[in-house]
Order: C-alpha cells, then sequence, then structure tokens
C-alpha cells in the first residue's frame, strides 16, 4: 500500500486537530532536524505560516473525549498525548499522521488510515 506524504495531504485536504497541536509542531520540528529526517528550509517553511493551511481545532478532544483517551492511552500502552491524536482519528474516520511506531501500530489495529512516516510519497 503507498502511503500519502502528510504535508501533502494537509495541504490538499486540511486536517483537525487537538487543541495541543501547535506546541507539538512546534517542538517537533527541531527534532526532526536534528535527526535529519528533514532540512531546515522544510523546518522553516513548515513554522512560517501555518495558518496558511485548512487546520481545524477539535473541541470535542479537551472536553467528553477524555475518557476514551485514556482507555486508548492504556490499551496501547501511548502517553495520553499520542492517544488524543488516535483517539480524535478513530472518532472522526480521519487518516493520521504520525512518525511514532507505537502510535502508529495502535492505528493500524484499530483500522485507522496512515499517511506517510516520511516527507515524500512512500514508494509503492
Amino acid at each position: 500500500m503507498r502511503e500519502i506524504c502528510a504535508f501533502e495531504a494537509v495541504a490538499e485536504n486540511g486536517a483537525v486537530v487537538p487543541a495541543r497541536w501547535r506546541p507539538d509542531v512546534a517542538s517537533g520540528l527541531p527534532l526532526a532536524v536534528r535527526r535529519r529526517r528533514i532540512d531546515t528550509e522544510a523546518r522553516n517553511a513548515a513554522l512560517a505560516d501555518p495558518g496558511l493551511l485548512d487546520i481545524t481545532i477539535d473541541a470535542e478532544t479537551n472536553a467528553h473525549a477524555w475518557a476514551a483517551t485514556g482507555r486508548l492511552a492504556d490499551a496501547h500502552r501511548l502517553t495520553v498525548y499520542d492517544a488524543s491524536y488516535l483517539e480524535l482519528a478513530a472518532r472522526n474516520a480521519l487518516p493520521l499522521a504520525s512518525r511514532d511506531d507505537d502510535l502508529r501500530m495502535a492505528a493500524e489495529r484499530l483500522s485507522v488510515t496512515l499517511l506517510g512516516k516520511g516527507l515524500r510519497p512512500q514508494p509503492d
């Protein structure tokens, strides 16, 4: 199965994210540069103006979905932070973008569609 590049998918289709998304992205991009997953040009472009992307903050993640998030964290041995993304994707039948292997395995167990692990489409 061909994986879709996460940035391309968001640019084309938009995204729904938990409220904690901005700090996650801001802290994750420098780490991706240090690990040579992306270059500084890609990081700077991603941080330049995320307001240009069609990204919706999901209010339910911080409201009544916390019980489900906690159950997913326990069941799949995830942090509550990671489980919040999984819960949101599962509840809304949305694809999930993550590089975290544990989160990706949990998504596969729940039949949540995964976007590409890298910044470019994965080969077929």
